[in-house]
């Protein structure tokens, strides 16, 4: 193209040639863009909607723009609309598309009152509002795996660490369920993320909103959102609503690592607590006896992945002037992404924890070896004995000191019972086998939350009831969606077949 002649983008009034091929490579958004094709007809659906509304445009243009919009429409969903990266953005691509179906005349009349900059955020938050519920969705169904193996295990014994040292004896459903309260948080994080994401920015246009007499709450109903982002500076310059779910899915991923980590360690021989189904698991090509944790370790490895979208789009909007910057256009790639790997980080988890097998005669073999129930000695001291707390800590600790240089188990409870004697404290082998039972430590434990059997079977049936709210929230949220979706097609319809708008009540 010559500088004679001008260039030929629609945004190349101003400009004598085009952008350079290097350029446009450079520039264009095409991929990062397709994920949206449908939220941005949706969206310009909505805005022409409102334009007639607002007498802006003429009923005629109205019926034109619409009928158009709804070829392209049909043409995506058939698999014949694609973005050509010529065209640099989806909204380009739209908007040439719609140029082509109809009068171009009339097809320049739908961006009135509208700029890329608010456009894109627009498009951006509709569809990150989607897939944030689908994430939710994901979450709670790996939620409900978490309780139905835990819950058929209320008594199941098994080692509780700290400084990855045995500490005290809990059950398997209190270790399960432990994951199920952290992503019981993740999931509230989410649904007030969802809360700030679900504003509506489009009616900023470029920065300063406009001069037209816009109906910015009808184009926010038409297109579900809860409400108006109102401040046009904010709505186009600021990435909060990229840079939150991001932290979110990196807290998420965080979760999910340490369940990994979990599923890598216990799955050792040295541990033997627990057996990855072979579907979830990978061998050696060397070593024929070998079964590998490899989806857990993938899963503990993507955390990477998270934690690096959430730096890139946080040092992206760092120290950026108001308004929008080019430099904005960077803000989707990581978030889609970050949201692709997390929500399969876990549905890998999901299929892995419905499948796992659990071997409890080795959890609780563990849980004997190795001194676990000292804890519990030292409460039966202050119980029965009325001895104070350190007095008894040192105790016991001076026992356990001595079968370890003896080389023998806290279950030697004749052994125990001589050394309880030295300290003035006597106590039956008898008794002792009761106060160290593991399982009866279990029940003994009372206190809320807990790792005793009625506390914790407590919490199970708080987390589940926790699960069918947040599956409650997600099936209200995409209602509203689905319904503002179709009464938008209603109102296209109504148009498209020759009827007005004032004879709708919007």
């Amino acid at each position: 193209m010559t500088a004679q002649n001008g260039s030929e983008k629609l945004w190349g009034g101003r400009f004598s040639d085009d952008l350079a091929d290097l350029g446009l490579q450079f520039s264009e958004s095409t991929a990062a863009d397709r994920p949206m094709i449908d939220e941005d007809i949706w969206g310009s659906q909505a805005h022409c909607i409102m334009l007639g509304a607002c007498g802006i445009i003429n009923a005629g243009d109205l019926r034109a723009i619409l009928g158009g919009l709804a070829q392209i429409r049909q043409q995506f969903a058939d698999g014949q609309f694609d973005l050509d990266p010529q065209l640099e953005d989806v909204h380009m691509n739209v908007e040439s598309r719609l140029r082509e179906i109809i009068d171009p005349q009339v097809a320049g009349r739908l961006h009135t009152a509208r700029s890329r900059n608010d456009q894109v955020v627009t498009d951006a938050r509709m569809h990150l509002r989607t897939r944030l519920l689908e994430l939710r969705q994901a979450l709670a169904d790996l939620q409900q795996a978490l309780l139905d193996l835990g819950a058929e295990h209320l008594e199941t014994v098994m080692p509780g660490y700290t400084h990855t040292q045995h500490a005290q004896p809990i059950s398997v459903a209190f270790w399960l369920s432990s994951y199920t309260s952290a992503l019981q948080r993740d999931q509230e994080r989410l649904a007030q993320t969802y809360e700030r994401v679900n504003r509506c920015p489009l009616g900023a246009s470029a920065l300063a909103g406009t001069s037209f007499p816009i109906d910015r709450i009808l184009t926010a109903g038409l297109l579900g959102f809860d409400g108006v982002m109102e401040h046009a500076l904010d709505a186009v310059g600021s990435r909060d609503f990229v840079a939150e779910p991001l932290a979110d899915l990196a807290i998420v991923a965080s979760n999910l690592s340490r369940l990994a980590e979990e599923l890598v360690l216990f799955s050792t021989h040295e541990f033997g607590m627990i057996e990855i189904d072979d579907a979830y698991a990978t061998g050696s090509s060397i070593m024929p006896q070998k079964k590998n944790p490899g989806m857990a370790e993938l899963t503990r490895a993507k955390t990477g992945l998270a934690y690096g979208r959430l730096v890139q789009a946080l040092t992206m909007i760092k120290a950026l002037p108001s308004g929008y910057n080019r430099d904005l256009q960077e803000d989707k790639p990581p978030l889609w992404e970050s949201l692709d790997s997390v929500q399969t980080c876990v549905r890998m988890m999901t299929a892995m924890v419905s499948t796992l097998k659990l071997r409890p005669e080795r959890m609780a073999e563990l849980v004997q070896g190795n001194y676990a129930a000292a804890t519990e000695l030292a409460n039966f001291l202050v119980r029965e004995r009325n001895l104070p707390f350190r007095d008894c800590h040192r105790i016991v600790g001076h026992i356990v000191g001595t079968l370890l240089a003896e080389g023998q188990p806290l279950t030697d409870y004749r052994r125990v019972s001589e050394l309880l004697a030295e300290a003035r404290q006597e106590v039956s082998d008898q008794q002792l086998a009761e106060v160290l039972d593991a399982q009866a430590i279990l029940h003994r434990q009372v206190s809320q939350g807990s790792t005793g059997v009625e506390a914790t079977a407590a919490m199970i049936e708080k987390l589940r009831e926790a699960t069918e709210d947040n599956r409650g929230e997600i099936a209200t949220a995409h209602q509203a969606l689905t319904q503002a979706r179709q009464q938008t097609n209603q109102i296209i319809e109504h148009i498209i077949e020759g009827g007005e708008l004032a004879e709708l009540k919007l």
